[in-house]
């Protein structure tokens, strides 16, 4: 793997264009949608926060049908169709005014999202071979974060101006972005469809092994702990908007440069936090080691309230890097502690139950932060940081009774 941006021309490169051009668009949305469903629809921050957790709610349910419609149908046409359902999801927030046609716009947005990615990873797995499947995670992942911080900079200039021409501006960008990402997926070569072949070779019941990572109840109570810990996935698409609008008197436009910083620490140093994270010992370190660093950040997060605005910016900068630091390294954590603990000939069912966690974090986390951090200011901070630290030192013990099941129970899981 190169460290390039751009990957190998071909199948590769289209699909990380294909990123790149909607996740800028994404990237000025994350950072202004919060306040435009404040400020121009009119929506009260609870209310905000209870429509995205019904959307991402709808999104958990249907994700899985919509990837398994992409196996039977084909993973191109599926992932064209989906790209083109966000486009016309996000363009109906350009016109919605209330509660309920927001919620149902919001839902519309949610499972687009959660079927195009499954139908994407489809794509790339029929698309690319094996061994190159790594590299070219890593430059989707670059590029993702690139798209993010460019579109978090055009998000910012609406921050700035403020105005509801503004804001549609952001929407109709975003909505543009996903139909040229819809254009550029037809133009990759189709992907047979995978459903027949794979009950040709594993049996016409493969539903009964999908549940059993259920029966492992160490893996569940790691699973639930990073949960808890990926409860700061919306922090700076919601909570940390909403905070410095409702709570502090810094300018609106620090939303957007929060989340460059964000952004372009994740792309500079995310794989040298990673390095050190190679055993379930050093893993279970790094999450603990995160847990303290959220707490400080959250700690930091709550001083801006009520300084004047130029502290309160340079407070949110100083907490904004706490808790890139903290991220990064409970990712890494993360990552090994799912690996590690599943067992080898089923790493991919393990995995798929792992990353529900983010889903569940995107679904409550909205109203879980809207709660805290703007109904109850510095207690809902210290609240958070605290949790966060409890679920971080909860996961050693979690981790070793996980392991010793995994050594002892192994052979029957993969029975």
């Amino acid at each position: 793997m190169t460290n390039s941006l751009i990957p190998p021309s071909g199948p590769q490169r289209v699909l990380a264009v294909a990123q790149l051009t909607n996740s800028v668009g994404d990237g000025a949305y994350y950072v202004t949608s919060a306040l435009y469903f404040t400020h121009v629809v009119g929506l009260a921050p609870a209310r905000v926060g209870l429509g995205l957790t019904l959307a991402w709610a709808v999104g958990s349910l249907v994700g899985v049908p919509l990837g398994r419609l992409a196996d039977r149908r084909g993973a191109r046409g599926t992932a064209v169709l989906l790209a083109l359902a966000t486009a016309l999801a996000v363009a109906s927030f350009l016109v919605v005014r209330g509660f309920l046609p927001f919620v149902a716009a919001a839902c519309g947005y949610a499972a687009a999202q959660s079927g195009l990615a499954a139908a994407r990873q489809a794509l790339l797995a029929g698309l690319v071979s094996a061994p190159e499947r790594t590299g070219l995670l890593a430059h989707l992942q670059s590029t993702l974060n690139a798209g993010l911080a460019v579109g978090a900079g055009l998000g910012g200039l609406a921050l700035h101006a403020g105005t509801r021409t503004a804001y549609l501006g952001v929407l109709a960008l975003d909505a543009v972005s996903f139909l040229v990402c819809a254009g550029l997926l037809a133009r990759l070569p189709g992907v047979a469809p995978a459903r027949a072949s794979r009950v040709g070779r594993r049996g016409p019941r493969p539903g009964r092994r999908d549940l059993g990572v259920l029966r492992d109840r160490p893996y569940v109570i790691v699973t639930l702990l990073n949960t808890v810990l990926l409860l700061r996935m919306p922090l700076l698409s919601l909570g940390l908007p909403l905070w410095i609008a409702e709570r502090t008197d810094a300018p609106t436009w620090v939303v957007s440069a929060l989340f460059v910083l964000n952004t372009g620490a994740v792309m500079a140093f995310q794989v040298r936090m990673a390095r050190g994270v190679g055993s379930l010992a050093s893993a279970t370190r790094a999450v603990r080691r995160s847990g303290w660093v959220m707490l400080a950040a959250c700690a930091v997060f709550a001083l801006s309230a009520g300084a004047s605005p130029w502290v309160a910016v340079g407070v949110l900068v100083a907490g904004a890097v706490l808790q890139v630091i903290a991220e990064m390294g409970q990712s890494a954590g993360s990552w090994q502690l799912s690996f590690d603990l599943a067992p080898a000939d089923r790493v991919g069912e393990y995995q798929g139950f792992f990353g529900t966690g983010v889903t569940v974090a995107r679904t409550l986390g909205p109203l879980v932060l809207t709660s805290l951090l703007v109904e109850w200011g510095t207690p809902g901070w210290l609240l958070l940081g605290g949790a966060t630290l409890a679920a971080s030192y909860a996961m050693g013990p979690a981790t070793r009774r996980a392991h010793r099941r995994a050594e002892r129970e192994r052979p029957v899981l993969a029975s």
